[in-house]
């Protein structure tokens, strides 16, 4: 086994750990046991007790019947087992993906939403607009705004 195996070998590893270890925490925070989670999940308790060791890397299958049953994104635990590239968003984006009180639908409208925010604020940065100030605010009358809201 050369360098470049051992290397990738230990990369794999510890994001098997570090899944597992994610795995734990939210199942702590939704106050769900082993058992409860493996029953919600469909997996033995052998098999979750081993991923949540990082002894197994499970597949993108029993990723997604893990977080339905931890009613989280799937994409946060395939993001933590390297499966896919994190979104950009950081923290803002991490949290919203791991609240346990939102449903998938919920969180995607909260992402769809924070991403036009930000790619706003790029577009304003990169030039001001005509009928924006220069703290990228858009110009609006109040007559306009009265109308809107006159019965």
């Amino acid at each position: 086994m050369g360098r470049t195996d051992r290397s990738v070998n230990g990369v794999v590893n510890r994001a098997v750990t570090d899944l597992g270890g994610y795995i734990r925490a939210q199942r702590d925070t939704a106050q769900i046991s082993l058992r409860q989670l493996a029953k919600r999940a469909g997996v033995s308790n052998p098999y979750l007790s081993q991923v949540e060791r990082g002894l197994r890397r499970p597949s993108a299958e029993i990723l997604q019947q893990i977080a339905k049953a931890l009613r989280i994104s799937a994409e946060a635990l395939y993001v933590q087992a390297g499966i896919m590239e994190p979104r950009s968003g950081g923290p803002v984006a991490e949290a919203i993906l791991a609240d346990t009180e939102l449903s998938e639908r919920q969180k995607q409208t909260l992402l769809d939403v924070y991403a036009s925010f930000r790619r706003e604020n790029r577009s304003d940065a990169e030039a001001v607009s005509p009928g924006k100030g220069a703290d990228g605010a858009t110009a609006v009358s109040t007559e306009a705004v009265g109308s809107e809201f006159e019965e």
